[in-house]
């Protein structure tokens, strides 16, 4: 039987996507999920770049207005930030940002809305 060390030596010498296949394999024959290991095996050639934290929060950014629809973008705006008539018109007529720190499903959700009627977003 070979040791842990031959072990993790011949799985250093494969390509990744033999070690992928390798995964599955062992996914399949032991019923466990890998998914932990399977980015410790893939990102050890990466180990010395920082990891990159996936973004969480997200900025709403009103970038523009078409003119022509300013009315309803407007209103939308006030739906979504709850300003009033003054502050939602200058909101449009200036741009600036919407709503700070949302998550990354309502942030799409009021980029969608916006932009039907007839703003220019920007999500960042």
């Amino acid at each position: 039987m070979a040791t842990k060390e031959e072990i993790l030596e011949s799985i250093a010498q494969m390509s990744v996507m033999d070690v992928a296949d390798l995964i599955k394999m062992m996914e399949e024959k032991f019923g466990v999920q890998a998914a932990a290991a399977a980015v410790a095996v893939a990102g050890g050639a990466a180990a010395d770049a920082p990891a990159e934290e996936e973004q969480t929060e997200f900025n709403v950014i009103l970038k523009s207005v078409d003119a022509a629809k300013k009315i309803a973008c407007i209103k939308e705006v006030r739906a979504i930030t709850g300003l009033g008539l003054k502050e939602a018109k200058d909101l449009c007529e200036n741009g600036g940002t919407i709503k700070e720190a949302v998550s990354k499903e309502e942030a799409a959700s009021m980029k969608e809305k916006l932009e039907a009627a007839g703003c220019v977003v920007e999500v960042k």
